[in-house]
């Protein structure tokens, strides 16, 4: 099992990062680089969760979404192409007295079968800073969002 941990800290408030996690519009994918349109299905929403699958370049998952402690997401797999049961994503919000957030970010990869073993052992080696690059991208496409709003 691949465990990796992130850090940012942001303009935005954890209340304008969680709506942007949970949007799952078609400007997703600006947003998320590795939720590619293609795959992006909603099989259910309510206020404080989704069920939706989600995925890019051949490897999706379907998670389910609980942002019902906002400063406390959980996205977790509940089936994949790749990734086990115990795979997923946690999101620690913290506001700051300047005004911004601090992000702890923590994927699990668990792979389920020779792709997903494969690509976990990638992640715990040269793909760790691909996924990092990928957060820090999401976490700038999310303050530009919110300045194009303001």
């Amino acid at each position: 099992m691949t465990t990796i941990r992130m850090h940012a800290n942001t303009r935005v408030t954890p209340e304008e990062f969680v709506a942007a996690l949970t949007d799952f519009g078609p400007e997703r994918s600006k947003l998320f680089g590795n939720s590619d349109n293609a795959y992006l299905e909603v099989h259910a929403r309510d206020d404080h969760h989704a069920d939706v699958t989600e995925g890019s370049g051949g490897v999706w998952e379907r998670l389910w979404y609980d942002w019902s402690n906002p400063q406390h997401v959980v996205l977790t797999t509940t089936a994949s192409n790749a990734w086990g049961r115990a795979s997923g994503h946690t999101y620690d919000l913290a506001r700051r007295a300047n005004g911004t957030t601090d992000i702890d970010y923590v994927v699990v990869r668990e792979g389920k079968n020779l792709r997903g073993w494969f690509l976990g052992a990638v992640l715990a080696t040269v793909g760790r800073s691909v996924l990092t690059k990928a957060f820090r991208n999401s976490v700038s496409a999310i303050e530009a969002r919110k300045e194009v709003r303001s």
